[in-house]
């Protein structure tokens, strides 16, 4: 279980936080959060698959478009806890921002999802 859960936090990098496309995205948020999930970062709170959709395309307009987030360290899942170190950048290059993902499971899928900004 513990590789299932990590493996659900890089895919959330990768199909939630790193998708342009809000169709695409909402369908991989259907198939990683629950239905009640809520998303926590940098003082806002969204609640529901649709308010995360919306909240992740404000945060990815304001990034330029060559920028995508990279894992920077193994998920370590503890219980139902997983932490993911990230970074975002352009492409191929070193991270202009690091952070940090703790996600909450319940039922093999993410109940809520706390962002952290390192610099």
């Amino acid at each position: 279980m513990q590789n299932e859960l990590a493996q659900m936090m890089e895919d959330n990098l990768q199909h939630v936080w790193s998708e342009r496309d809000e169709v695409r995205r909402l369908k991989a948020i259907e198939k990683i959060y629950t239905n009640a999930s809520i998303l926590y970062h940098v003082g806002d709170k969204n609640e529901g698959m649709d308010a995360i959709n919306k909240s992740v395309t404000a945060v990815l307009s304001n990034m330029p478009t060559n920028f995508v987030f990279t894992k920077l360290k193994p998920v370590i899942i503890n219980n139902s806890i997983g932490r993911l170190i990230w970074g975002i950048g352009p492409e191929g290059q070193a991270p202009v921002v690091t952070g940090m993902d703790i996600a909450h499971f319940e039922n093999g899928k993410i109940k809520s999802l706390y962002v952290f900004l390192d610099n």
